[in-house]
């Protein structure tokens, strides 16, 4: 957060855990940043009534006695930002809790503050304009190499215009020193550093929003197939406890074809989060062979930390994201889980003594949750750049119905739909994303993008699903009357439908080949799975059982093609191919004869 002179306002009048009120603050402002008590708890105005303000405070309140001081900062929650962001681990304030583990152990003092960007270390600044250049909001006059990975580019902030007085030459800076001056329309000066600050509450500025018309690519073939994402888009992933939401996203950060990834561990489990933050720094991104984290950025707030501060982790997020987007990269935001979310500001409704709605949950849940979501798209930024922020959030539902008020009003925000199936998860069939009760709304727009791969891609597709659908009742019937009564024909469907489950839907993350299905093995796999589907088909109108195809060699080498055929291995596709094709041809002319 920004540094700033701090004066004297107020007075502590009433403590209600998180929630406190505090008298002559007349001088407050609406969501204004505010030291409380003799420790300088960091706070937030949320209400102004005459000269008494309501506070949230972001840290544990135990202790806070009325008549202790609170000290205005005159500025709103604002992030720094800057080089040296990807890699750390934050809280819900910006607090980088590797440096504050270092300095207080493993619990956190209260009070403790820490810079959010290191501001002694040194980066190699390279500028890229000189004295007398016009500059305005998002121009980049410069660059740092933050990590091998990702060159930070350091921009004009969005609220500046004018012209470059001066300019340093190429050299290492700290992240605070004044590495160009702007003479502003008004004619006064601007010094600008490599770090800026930005309220998490506003949206950061863009020139205009852009259709979304291609996948973000997961490496998930029941994503990237069935249930596409588009690249700036909105996802929910619902699913009950240990259904698997954790490890789908911990996947999409690994394999999304996003450049940046912003994880927010938003009021999950201590034990969770705790694996998070270990197993993250061991990743090995698969696209430079280097940690994953040199281009991540983790927010935790756990379920035992202060719910003020989890209420406002995924604005800290959605704003670390929107820097990056402005830069010209597209990220992606893990949001686990928003239901935690939405508690937290139940419990401070509640201490609000708001009127409940649904469930207890304010009015104002679905206007938070739009906030969220609607802050995700494709862009053309101010610099004329293409980023873009896709969202994909976490929902938890008690019980995994998802009739209750978070999944309900999530889903009317997004339009990828990715609903977790506690029957797949307890057996084992990862991801667990049921093709029953999901659904996406990029289907149409994306579809463009796979037919250029493919002109058969949709027919494929849609080939698949039905089969998937017509599974769905053949199942009923077959729990009723028992599968040997249904007619050949149907029998078929039910071991086609198995197939594209077993060969298909399911992956195995801890499989050196199958944890990622890259683009041309999809698509591959796709052609394959349709081709067997449709001769079978005709196979068993020719008087073939399955019985028959069955004892088709090659079948055994169909289920196991996921596993056993590279992403970049096209002699074993068509060698596959070609041989499951003549076996069926064998299998037709021993029926004609």
């Amino acid at each position: 957060m920004q540094e700033s002179e701090v004066i004297k306002t107020g007075i502590i009048s009433r403590v209600n855990g998180p929630i406190i009120e505090a008298r002559q603050m007349a001088s407050a402002g609406m969501l204004e940043v505010v030291e409380v008590g003799n420790l300088r708890l960091i706070g937030e105005v949320i209400r102004i009534r005459n000269e008494i303000a309501t506070i949230q405070v972001y840290e544990n309140t135990t202790g806070l006695l009325p008549g202790e001081p609170v000290y205005c900062t005159g500025r709103p929650l604002s992030v720094r930002l800057g080089p040296g962001l990807l890699g750390t681990i934050y809280d819900g304030i910006q607090r980088p809790l590797q440096q504050i583990a270092a300095r207080s152990g493993a619990m956190i003092r209260r009070g403790e503050k820490a810079e959010p960007l290191d501001i002694e270390k040194k980066w190699h600044f390279k500028p890229l304009l000189e004295a007398g250049a016009a500059v305005e909001g998002g121009s980049v006059y410069g660059e740092v190499q933050e990590t091998l990975s990702v060159l930070h580019k350091i921009m004009v902030p969005p609220d500046v215009k004018g012209s470059l007085i001066s300019m340093l030459p190429e050299g290492d800076y700290s992240g605070e020193t004044e590495v160009c001056k702007v003479r502003l329309e008004d004619g006064t000066e601007r010094a600008l550093s490599l770090f800026q600050y930005w309220p998490v509450r506003k949206p950061r500025p863009v020139r205009q929003r852009l259709p979304l018309t291609q996948p973000l690519l997961t490496g998930l073939r029941v994503i990237d197939t069935f249930f596409p994402i588009a690249k700036g888009g909105a996802a929910a992933i619902p699913g009950g406890f240990g259904t698997g939401k954790t490890m789908t996203q911990q996947a999409l950060a690994k394999w999304a074809e996003a450049q940046i990834i912003i994880y927010i561990g938003c009021g999950e489990r201590g034990n969770e989060m705790t694996e998070v933050l270990r197993e993250f720094p061991e990743l090995i991104d698969p696209r430079s062979g280097r940690s994953l984290m040199e281009r991540t950025i983790l927010i935790a707030n756990t379920s035992n930390m202060p719910v003020a501060a989890r209420e406002v982790s995924i604005y800290t997020g959605i704003t670390l994201a929107e820097y990056f987007r402005d830069m010209g990269y597209a990220v992606a935001v893990m949001a686990d889980s928003t239901s935690r979310w939405a508690e937290a500001l139940r419990e401070l409704s509640g201490r609000l003594e708001e009127m409940p709605a649904d469930e207890g949950f304010p009015a104002y849940l679905p206007a938070r949750l739009a906030s969220f979501y609607e802050r995700s798209g494709r862009v053309e930024t101010l610099a004329g750049d293409e980023g873009s922020v896709s969202v994909i959030g976490a929902v938890s539902p008690p019980g995994g119905d998802f009739s209750e008020p978070v999944t309900q009003h999530t889903s009317r925000f997004i339009r990828c739909f990715w609903a977790l199936d506690r029957d797949l998860a307890n057996a084992r069939h990862y991801p667990a994303i049921s093709w029953r009760n999901s659904y996406s709304e990029y289907l149409p727009e994306t579809s463009n993008w796979w037919k250029r791969q493919d002109r058969d891609w949709q027919n494929h597709r849609d080939f698949l699903m039905d089969i998937l659908q017509e599974e769905v009742n053949l199942q009923r019937i077959a729990k009723l009357v028992g599968p040997d009564a249904l007619p050949e024909q149907q029998r078929l469907t039910l071991m086609i439908a198995e197939i594209i489950k077993n060969a298909f839907l399911q992956q195995n993350s801890f499989d050196e080949i199958d944890m990622y299905c890259s683009p041309a093995k999809q698509l591959w796999m796709l052609r394959l799975l349709v081709a067997f589907s449709r001769r079978a088909q005709n196979i068993i109108k020719a008087g073939g059982s399955l019985a028959d195809l069955r004892e088709v060699p090659a079948l055994d080498k169909l289920n196991r093609m996921k596993s056993e055929i590279d992403n970049t291995d096209s002699a074993a596709m068509t060698s596959l191919e070609q041989m499951l094709l003549r076996q069926l041809d064998a299998l037709e002319r021993k029926l004609k004869s």
